[in-house]
């Protein structure tokens, strides 16, 4: 067989509940030839792999995901619908289900919206409640007017239909080779129930199962309910400026560059920068920052944002499908895909133990009886009870449900982690390194002194602002804002580069002219004894150094104050309450540093180039765990080496992109939030797997010895798994920067979860 090249393909896939879903539509489709690297993710409702179309169709993957009982349309087609008839549990669909249209056109200034979720009664599983208890009823009402025969068969019958789409799921997933499920231990249990003549007991066990199943959609919703609200703060119209004056337009029709109006009281419609008007903007809605941040000319406003005082306008930087709200969402759902280790553990375990239990119902039914002459009926009704109690729902569930819910949390928060793993690293950190320029202070540096060494200030202030012309480190951005102030033209440069950890250096007229660093400048031997002494004095009040040479030869100084950051002491002394040991690095001079973290109380370590950063962070990392936080845009290479990297921005591409985590909000405090949220996560993840073992171990013991029959079975089973899924609900309502007196563990972080 010819094998051609493999392509991306991704789809919706509904009727997914927990990670046993997306097992199974994930077994489903790898087992079919010229299928690879499959994806898939409960929350988002997504299916993406690749695909070698040559030897199986799109066509296809839709019918195996179809065939285990779940919906499916690609990516951009309106989701299915079932046809009118019995309908299948978690929105299964017959094989031969109506391909989906795409969606139709939009209209240019027609807003676009979300259908609305339907009810609980209005889905499959709903339905199959309703019905399933209305047969129960039926059945019971039978026994009470009519006689024991007719209610006997009342009982079969109630049975036998709530029956027949589990074991129809049951049959299709053992054909995909999956048979050791929740269906196929059903429908072994129910069956059994019915041929040892206890059709009462079957009828209840599938009403029962039922609505646990509901329960389980029921509360998955509520967690994917809570992710699909941010996309909503996004207004669905935008009052467009152009040539004919201001019109309303759909949001998601914007385009680069265009000028929106906002008035106070409405919700910015895009990510963009504020060309006109002065207003305070509430941002709390994407980062979570309850005080107003004020926006004039040159800021920057969120999507989703609240402008609360005066008219802006606003120019559009960023398409609908790449605004900050966007990337959160995207974020939160390619999260899903990061696995914990835990969960990947017990997805393992889970594999073994279900054939395991099926062993153990086969031993109970036949050794006692063959062994001893014990009653058959009596052990077989054992048997199947222990097939039901020994479903791993519960387990499997555990884990992903706690991590669905931190995630939605953290984007609620402003704290985005790419996953199961970050959250299982970040619960372990034991040290915490910073980088100190936009991180530890605001990374908006301001020129404090301007020292004439061979030229006067204008001249040199001229010529490191043409060097430093459209620079994106802070420090650049200061001197071109001071030269702009003083009314200064930068001078025109050319072949304009960065020189890493040291400064920068462009061509001016003929002439070399860099701005570094008193380390760059000792280096090229530009420094005096004179030009030491100044420096020594100005670095000694905390101040950033830079020098400007022409020709190697040394211009005058400029120097520049950075202000800590108002709440990065009390980070520093939040993490201490943690038991976390901080350290700050960073490539500035150690005088400067110095003053600084003696003003924040925290260790540092100064004068690291970006390779030196990645060598010390080594160093710490060699017995303990540690998280790195930097500004995102210069920290690249000791954010990935950090056990965790948290990139430090509000809302920019690298620090939604790059790193493992990312604090939007530029609260240095939200990274001890982020280490809460993290550590209470992993408490609730450990509650739930005790649950989930405790419950079985207890059913198990008395279903064996007989004291519980299948209707308390399935009770507990499904009792384990709406106790576990409520207990990760739990996590929706933390909050990360809530700290009280003393120290802050991991059992005090659970009990204000509440």
């Amino acid at each position: 067989m010819s094998v051609g090249m493999r392509t991306e393909h991704e789809w919706r896939v509904t009727g997914m509940d927990c990670g046993a879903c997306a097992a199974k539509v994930r077994g489903a489709v790898e087992r079919l030839p010229g299928v690879a690297d499959v994806d898939v993710a409960v929350m988002a409702e997504r299916l993406r792999l690749m695909l070698d179309a040559t030897q199986t169709s799109p066509e296809s993957i839709e019918m195996a995901v179809r065939g285990v009982g779940f919906g499916i349309a690609a990516k951009g087609a309106q989701p299915e619908t079932p046809k009118a008839g019995f309908v299948l549990p978690d929105g299964a669909f017959p094989a031969a289900a109506i391909t989906p249209a795409a969606d139709p056109a939009p209209q240019d200034d027609a807003p676009s919206g979300d259908a609305p979720a339907p009810s609980w009664h209005q889905t499959a599983k709903g339905r199959l409640v309703v019905g399933t208890g209305i047969l129960l009823a039926v059945a019971w009402a039978a026994r009470l007017v009519l006689t024991a025969d007719v209610a006997h068969w009342a009982f079969v019958l109630a049975t036998l239909i709530g029956l027949f789409p589990v074991a129809r799921r049951a049959l299709a997933m053992a054909r995909a080779r999956m048979p050791f499920t929740i269906e196929m231990l059903m429908s072994i249990a129910v069956s059994g129930a019915l041929v040892i003549g206890e059709p009462e007991e079957a009828a209840l066990v599938v009403f029962l199962f039922a609505v646990g199943e509901l329960l389980e959609s029921v509360s998955t919703g509520k967690a994917r309910d809570s992710i699909r609200a941010l996309s909503k703060l996004v207004p669905k119209t935008a009052r467009l400026e152009d040539g004919r004056g201001t019109r309303e337009i759909a949001a998601d029709r914007l385009g680069l560059g265009q000028v929106v109006q906002v008035r106070p009281g409405d919700r910015v419609p895009c990510d963009g920068e504020v060309i006109e008007g002065t207003s305070g903007v509430d941002e709390s809605p994407v980062t979570g920052e309850s005080v107003p941040s004020l926006k004039e000319p040159g800021s920057q406003v969120f999507a989703g944002s609240i402008n609360t005082e005066a008219v802006l306008r606003v120019r559009v930087t960023k398409t609908a499908e790449d605004n900050t709200i966007a990337r959160i969402v995207r974020l939160v759902a390619e999260a899903e895909s990061a696995r914990a280790p835990t969960e990947r553990f017990i997805d393992r375990f889970s594999r073994v133990y279900m054939p395991a239990v099926v062993g153990a119902a086969l031993m109970v039914a036949l050794l006692p009886p063959l062994a001893f002459g014990l009653s058959w009926s009596d052990w077989s009704y054992r048997a199947l009870a222990l097939l039901l109690i020994g479903c791993p729902c519960a387990l499997v569930i555990s884990v992903p449900a706690s991590i669905a819910s931190a995630l939605s949390t953290g984007a609620r928060n402003g704290l985005l982690m790419k996953g199961g793993r970050v959250i299982e690293a970040a619960a372990r950190i034991t040290h915490v390194a910073f980088d100190k320029t936009g991180t530890l202070t605001h990374g908006r540096p301001r020129v404090t002194d301007m020292v004439e060494l061979a030229g006067r200030k204008a001249e040199f202030l001229g010529l490191a602002a043409g060097v430093e012309s459209g620079a994106s480190h802070p420090l650049g951005q200061a001197i071109c804002a001071e030269a702009e102030r003083q009314g200064v033209i930068p001078s025109v440069a050319t072949a304009a580069r960065a020189l890493p950890g040291q400064g920068a250096e462009a061509s001016i007229a003929g002439v070399t002219v860099r701005v570094g660093s008193p380390r760059l400048a000792e280096h090229l031997g530009a420094l005096t004894e004179e030009s030491r002494n100044r420096i020594a004095a100005l670095e000694s009040e905390g101040k950033t150094v830079v020098i400007v040479l022409c020709e190697n030869v040394a211009q005058g100084l400029i120097a520049l104050r950075d202000e800590p950051r108002a709440d990065a002491a009390e980070a520093i002394a939040q993490l201490k309450d943690l038991g976390l040991t901080s350290v700050m690095l960073t490539g500035d001079n150690p005088r400067t540093a110095a003053a600084v973290a003696g003003r924040l109380g925290i260790d540092h370590r100064a004068g690291l180039m970006p390779e030196d950063k990645v060598a010390e962070l080594g160093d710490l990392a060699s017995g303990a765990r540690v998280m790195m936080i930097g500004d995102g845009i210069n920290d690249a290479p000791v954010l990935a080496a950090a056990h965790v990297g948290v990139a430090m921005g509000s809302g920019t591409d690298v620090a939604l992109e790059t790193a493992d985590a990312a604090i939007l909000r530029d609260r240095v405090t939200d990274a001890a939030g982020m280490i809460r949220l993290a550590r209470a996560t992993m408490t609730n993840i450990r509650q739930n797997i005790a649950i989930a073992l405790a419950l079985k171990a207890v059913f198990l013991v008395t279903t064996v010895l007989g004291i519980t029959g299948l209707w308390i079975a399935i009770l507990a089973d499904t009792g384990a798994t709406v106790l576990v899924t409520l207990n990760a609900l739990r996590l929706l309502t933390f909050r990360p920067s809530k700290v009280s007196g003393g120290d802050v563990g991991q059992a005090g972080e659970m009990s204000r979860l509440a």
